[in-house]
């Protein structure tokens, strides 16, 4: 075998995981984790699930994918981010149905003690809250108009744009999650009464 084969059959190989892990989220966003199985997800890519097995050996590594896939589209922000960064990454999020409504299945389901995403999403909030926090501090200082402290504020902040995501994918149109969460950011820097 040649480099060039070894070259092209890595590049296949890698091809065919990508397919998979596209097929999963579809999967994931129509069942749930916990009603998706690897043999509905091998029959998206034309697999058996024996060749899905040689990808990724259990269901937990495939989810595992599925998450890292999504954090590559859609990265924490960084405290450097100006707030209206984070309204065009809700726009960005309103023409991703597919991946939005995956997130909000598995965050849905990890809640329960035993499921496999659990600490990836305990985690992944620490990590958004504290980066809230940043851009907040960044674009507010240490108090908002409205008096709170950013580390007050944060977890707001992130329950919005989640929130949003569940009520725009229940309901798409009448909720503009896009408008909605600029309204928020409005709401941010009113005063106190």
């Amino acid at each position: 075998m040649t480099y060039g084969d070894v070259m092209n059959a890595r590049v296949r190989s890698e091809e065919r995981r990508a397919e998979i892990v596209g097929a999963a989220l579809q999967v994931i966003a129509e069942r749930g984790y916990r009603g998706a199985s690897l043999a509905a997800v091998a029959e998206r890519v034309g697999l058996t699930q024996q060749g899905l097995l040689h990808y990724f050996p259990t269901k937990d590594a495939l989810l595992v994918a599925v998450l890292q896939e999504r954090d590559r589209w859609d990265a924490v922000p960084d405290p450097r981010w100006r707030m209206e960064l984070l309204a065009s990454l809700v726009e960005y999020n309103a023409m991703r149905p597919a991946i939005i409504q995956t997130f909000s299945a598995l965050l849905g389901e990890s809640v329960t003690e035993d499921h496999p995403a659990r600490g990836y999403f305990t985690e992944r909030y620490a990590e958004v809250r504290a980066s809230m926090a940043a851009v907040l501090r960044a674009e507010y200082g240490d108090r908002l108009p409205n008096g709170l402290t950013p580390e007050r504020t944060a977890p707001l902040l992130v329950a919005v744009m989640d929130g949003l995501q569940y009520q725009w994918l229940l309901d798409p149109g009448s909720v503009d999650m896009p408008e909605a969460f600029r309204d928020f950011l409005r709401l941010l820097g009113e005063p106190a009464d």
